[in-house]
């Protein structure tokens, strides 16, 4: 795991969370900000399991 590719998710996350609260936004745009914006927390949240169980990993060696 690369630590620069989770705080990647993280920022891209929070563009897509300032587009999202731009009102003159469509909804078709809202809905695809919405899904890209999903995608890259389920990323980080991956990256984060993979991390936890490297460090149990470690722990019962």
């Amino acid at each position: 795991m690369n630590d620069n590719d989770f705080e990647k998710k993280l920022e891209d996350a929070k563009k897509i969370l300032e587009k999202l609260m731009n009102p003159e936004i469509t909804l078709k745009d809202s809905l695809k900000a919405y899904e890209d914006g999903i995608g890259e927390l389920k990323g980080a949240q991956k990256l984060l399991e993979e991390a936890e169980l490297k460090i149990q990993e470690i722990q019962n060696s």
